[in-house]
């Protein structure tokens, strides 16, 4: 038991209670799909490597598992513990096809790949595309982004560090698929926005 207990120490720990914790983080996503652009705040978190942030770290924990691939970026990769730790608590494997993975887990926003490397899904099966879970540096700075669609009473704002230039037409033109498409959500520390593919974003007019 000791030599187990030190082998498995590098990995950090998982949620406290499972069950309640997923739950409860299941919600959350859930709240942050029904109301684009809200900022949830992940309550239940988990001790995982950095840069791996905590709601990020938390979201695994309650989606991943072993029948859907994760897919994560050359900066994460280059951390050999933050595959180890996603693939002992979560048993999903990783994989190097981008276009295969369920999730797609992305250190910053400004490395954000071109959606069109992922899957979008299928005519017949839209669900069968990536959802990727973007880490931001600030909810409260950066681009202004205005928000309608689905979801959204009118319009909201949203300002979101980190992301490229050019996230406003991408995200255009990924709502041009629907229902096609990736769906995203951003994260910051504890905190979640859901931006699914059937929200239009645009910038803020000066």
């Amino acid at each position: 038991m000791t030599i187990l207990a030190s082998a498995h120490a590098g990995f950090g720990t998982g949620f406290t209670n499972p069950v309640l914790s997923s739950q409860s983080v299941f919600r959350c996503v859930m709240n942050a799909l029904a109301r684009p652009g809200s900022i949830q705040t992940i309550t239940e978190v988990a001790q995982a490597p950095a840069p791996l942030m905590p709601a990020t770290a938390a979201v695994g924990l309650a989606l991943f598992d072993h029948d859907t691939s994760i897919w994560i970026d050359e900066r994460f990769a280059t951390e050999p513990e933050i595959g180890a730790w996603l693939r002992f608590h979560t048993g999903a494997p990783l994989t190097r096809d981008a276009s295969r993975a369920a999730f797609a887990v992305i250190s910053s926003g400004t490395a954000l790949p071109g959606f069109d490397r992922f899957a979008l899904g299928e005519p017949e099966y839209p669900d069968r595309s990536t959802t990727l879970i973007v880490q931001v540096d600030t909810m409260s700075e950066g681009q202004e982004l205005v928000l309608s669609g689905p979801g959204i009473r009118g319009r909201s704002l949203l300002r979101a560090g980190a992301l490229p230039p050019d996230f406003a037409p991408r995200m255009q033109a990924n709502r041009a698929l629907f229902p096609l498409g990736v769906d995203l959500l951003l994260v910051c520390g504890v905190q979640i926005v859901a931006l699914p593919r059937s929200t239009h974003v645009a910038m803020k007019e000066a």
